[in-house]
């Protein structure tokens, strides 16, 4: 992977080879000179850099809502279940409810980008990633509709570190966040969906202290770290997981079941005063899924809620 210091450089040359493709693609157009294609979404970047609806600072200035899978597929989630750009569209709808007298909204794809697999696959990974030229198609779908992306990290049997820098050029963008999901961090001889998965507060501050790095070289806005939980041993050592202004740390309640169930997995797994907290509603696992007015009711009040 190119270091940050040569990650313009590099932006560049994928932005130009993208644009010889759009020429090529409307060769056949009846006019004597084409258009030129327009510039790609990510090299115009507001400066100085901000969040997507304004601002360098995430928490407590607003409330991420998103919409949580992968692309293509309804499979692993609502946000592939249809194109990117209507599912913009029904993001932007399922957000608006969220909104409250001291937050604004601000809706975020969260589309899973390296995918456990219960096979070893290439390199004995138990993972693979989905083609990076999906990945800048949500961003620039998401970037329309003044929303964030956050690329969620199933690693396998790969560390978190090595997982997430393979995509240091979506993180380089200012509305880009991760989300590191442990439940797919496999020790040992595991495979995914076999067991679950675990991870020490060590390797979550091996990728934090990077990815706080490129926020300060690039002069970045703060910038999403969610980790996701449903167990009180997916992350072990977890009061040990280290803070960076740079960063915005979530952390995020999985599981699904009845509303009882999830409220009380919620309430015993909240670490509120080391982190920003999420929740997360299931379509169609959950049992009666909790409305907006519902999560807004939590003690605490969510600042991260996902749909999948």
């Amino acid at each position: 992977m190119p270091g940050v210091g040569g990650l313009k450089k590099l932006l560049c040359t994928v932005a130009v080879v993208a644009a010889a493709g759009a020429c090529s693609s409307a060769a056949d157009a009846p006019t004597a000179e084409p258009e030129k294609p327009p510039q790609p979404a990510r090299l115009v970047a507001e400066q100085p850099l901000q969040l997507p609806r304004g601002g360098t600072r995430i928490f407590p200035d607003y409330r991420i809502v998103t919409y949580y899978g992968t692309a293509g597929t309804g499979a692993l989630g609502v946000l592939g279940a249809v194109p990117p750009a209507e599912a913009a569209d029904r993001l932007d709808q399922a957000a608006a409810p969220f909104a409250t007298p001291d937050r604004r909204v601000q809706p975020a794809m969260e589309l899973i980008v390296t995918i456990a697999d219960g096979a070893p696959g290439d390199g004995g990974k138990y993972s693979h990633t989905i083609d990076p030229a999906l990945a800048w198609q949500y961003l620039d779908a998401a970037r329309a509709h003044h929303q964030m992306l956050v690329l969620d990290i199933q690693p396998g049997r790969t560390d978190f570190l090595t997982a997430t820098r393979q995509w240091e050029q979506l993180l380089a963008q200012p509305d880009v966040g991760v989300a590191l999901d442990a439940e797919w961090r496999m020790q040992g001889g595991a495979v995914p969906g076999k067991q679950i998965g675990q991870v020490d507060a060590a390797e979550i501050n091996g990728v934090t202290d990077w990815l706080a790095g490129v926020v300060r070289n690039l002069k970045l806005p703060q910038k999403l770290v969610v980790l996701h939980q449903f167990t009180d041993t997916m992350i072990t050592n977890v009061g040990t997981v280290a803070q960076h202004p740079e960063l915005a740390l979530v952390q995020h309640v999985d599981g699904f079941g009845t509303p009882a169930v999830k409220i009380d997995k919620y309430t015993a797994l909240q670490r509120a005063g080391q982190f920003h907290l999420g929740f997360k509603v299931f379509y169609t696992e959950d049992v009666n899924p909790l409305s907006p007015k519902d999560v807004l009711g939590l003690n605490p009040q969510p600042e991260y809620i996902s749909y999948q």
